[in-house]
């Protein structure tokens, strides 16, 4: 098992003004000790579940930007990017730009969206939850052509373009992988097994439904579910002073007997080095070993 860090909280002790250092020394650390990914929230305001919407949130993208010049080998990515966020030929030319700028390191994470309070307030469209769904797969579709040969038009329902002109291609061929996020089962999950290399579920007592739901729609599909990356969200707290590292251990353990190939999640006390250090010693040597 792999283990990504995500960095869903940007409110550190040393404020905006320290930011960067911060920022840029987390993912150093990360990259060094042995995190195969580094991810960030793709939204605007804070989301619920980590803190106020005031609290302090950077652009996903342009942080990533910012993470490549700062790490040499781990993979970069949203977790996950709102399909109505940004226009498809924008999203594909983000990606690109950040897969040629990284040396090959991008992922798209990606999903239908939820947060309703953003979008209205920033004034991005916010569509009915069956219309972001079929946006999603019309956005699969367009990124795949243009990563393709085919520079040609693209008709569908809610994009149309003429040109689907990229240049320069990403340097991941045939394109960045794609991870998709969400546990739905009737459309979601589907969507994995038709367009993406990877999912994302939450940890929770329905994990191995989930995946048995994911071997069903590959089955369907004729898609090899063993091809896909199975990673699940989990929080990677050893406590402050590494007393909760058996317990974290225990469950990566318990995750990697289910099937998942990677775990991602945030770890609290960022941006405190010595815990991603206390990680990297004491948690991913054991955890590749699954």
């Amino acid at each position: 098992m792999r283990l990504g860090l995500q960095i869903p909280n940007f409110t550190w002790p040393n404020g905006p003004a320290g930011l960067g250092a911060d920022l840029a020394a987390v993912a150093r650390t990360a990259d060094r000790v042995g995190f195969d990914c580094v991810a960030v929230m793709d939204h605007h305001f804070q989301i619920p579940s980590v803190g106020p919407s005031e609290a302090d949130m950077l652009e996903a993208y342009t942080t990533l930007g910012f993470l490549a010049a700062h790490t040499e080998r781990a993979t970069l990515l949203t977790l996950v990017t709102g399909a109505h966020y940004r226009s498809p030929g924008l999203l594909a030319k983000i990606l690109t730009t950040l897969d040629v700028l990284s040396g090959g390191r991008a992922m798209l994470g990606i999903g239908a969206g939820w947060n309703e309070e953003e979008s209205r307030g920033l004034g991005f469209p916010f569509p009915p939850l069956a219309e972001r769904f079929e946006l999603l797969e019309e956005t699969l579709r367009f990124l795949l052509q243009m990563w393709s040969d085919d520079d040609g038009p693209f008709r569908g329902r809610h994009v149309r373009a003429e040109r689907l002109l990229n240049s320069p291609q990403s340097l991941t061929r045939p394109h960045p992988p794609i991870m998709i996020g969400g546990g739905g089962e009737r459309k979601t999950l589907r969507l994995v097994a038709r367009y993406a290399q990877a999912c994302n579920l939450f940890n929770s007592p329905q994990l191995e439904h989930k995946l048995t739901v994911l071997r069903e729609h590959c089955e369907r599909e004729g898609r090899d579910y063993d091809a896909i990356t199975k990673t699940v969200y989990q929080f990677m707290d050893v406590g402050e002073n590494g007393e909760k590292t058996s317990e974290l251990v225990d469950e990566l353990r318990r995750l990697s007997d289910l099937g998942f190939d990677m775990a991602i999640g945030a770890v609290p006390q960022l941006p405190r080095l010595d815990v991603l250090e206390r990680i990297g010693a004491d948690v991913i040597p054991v955890v590749r070993e699954f």
